[in-house]
């Protein structure tokens, strides 16, 4: 199944697309939200629900603002050669602020005097099931309510120069992470998936998750065994080759178009503002 979120801030509603056809959600929850989805999502009729109408709604993230961001640095191969780096031997575990995550087609605001603010497609993986203390990667992919794409937006300055020693500085400025449009349920994807990025139509990232490090099952049983995932958390798994930061493209400045997109669960397109 396919689930988004439409309308202003803070005021989206649930919508499911099923059949080729978008359905309201609001008469079985409030929101795309942990409960929904611990209660294993929508599993009636979908025929029993009424049309939903997109004209003129903003698209939001398909997900409530979830509880946490765990973000995975450096999971590509090609990313952490173009980085300076060896591939890490264990996951490198960062946070984003849960208040990044906007719409898909929301502006990208360019914090005040930044001058490396960088685009980074990645796979997001949702939470829908509490996960602690796994015993298997196998285990780990039952915790997974779907998954989404997400844009990592990062300050580079801030992550690297100012960083006192974490990321997260570079991680959390407002809108730093558009997601959606959609949340699609693990039955709809076969894997591996192409992840790509432009910027003013110009061609950047590129690659398949087949070049992920640690793949999305190994990820939550890591996680699992230091922190308790909870239904809702967003996990961002990691950016592929053809950043900013590799030195081969320019950051972004206002006016800059951003558009990313990962087979089977849709294409982003945001405007930089600064």
């Amino acid at each position: 199944m396919r689930y988004l979120r439409a309308g202003e801030p803070g005021a989206e509603r649930p919508i499911l697309y099923a059949d080729g056809v978008l359905r309201d959600l609001s008469e079985v929850t409030a929101d795309i939200d942990g409960a929904f989805l611990a209660g294993g999502g929508f599993t009636g009729d979908p025929d029993e629900l009424p049309a939903a109408d997109l004209d003129h709604h903003r698209i939001g993230p398909p997900i409530v603002r979830p509880g946490a961001v765990v973000c995975i640095g450096q999971n590509y191969a090609a990313h952490a050669a173009e980085s300076g780096a060896q591939p890490p031997v264990e996951p490198i575990i960062f946070y984003k602020a849960p208040n990044t995550v906007v719409g898909p087609e929301d502006d990208i605001r360019i914090p005040p005097g930044s001058k490396r603010t960088d685009w980074e497609v990645e796979l997001g993986v949702v939470i829908g099931r509490t996960a602690r203390y796994l015993p298997s990667p196998e285990a780990a992919l039952e915790c997974v309510a779907g998954y989404v794409l997400s844009n990592d937006v990062s300050e580079r300055e801030y992550q690297l120069d100012r960083s006192g020693g974490q990321w997260s500085k570079g991680k959390s400025c407002e809108t730093f992470n558009p997601l959606g449009p959609w949340l699609v349920t693990p039955d709809e994807l076969r894997f591996p998936l192409r992840l790509r990025s432009w910027v003013n139509d110009a061609p950047r990232q590129d690659s398949s998750t087949a070049d992920m490090i640690f793949d999305v099952g190994f990820l939550i049983w890591h996680l699992s065994q230091f922190t308790v995932l909870e239904p809702g958390d967003l996990i961002n798994t990691g950016t592929p080759e053809g950043v900013a930061l590799s030195g081969r493209f320019p950051y972004l400045s206002a006016g800059d178009v951003v558009e990313i997109e990962i087979d089977g669960l849709g294409r982003q397109r945001s405007v930089v503002k600064g």
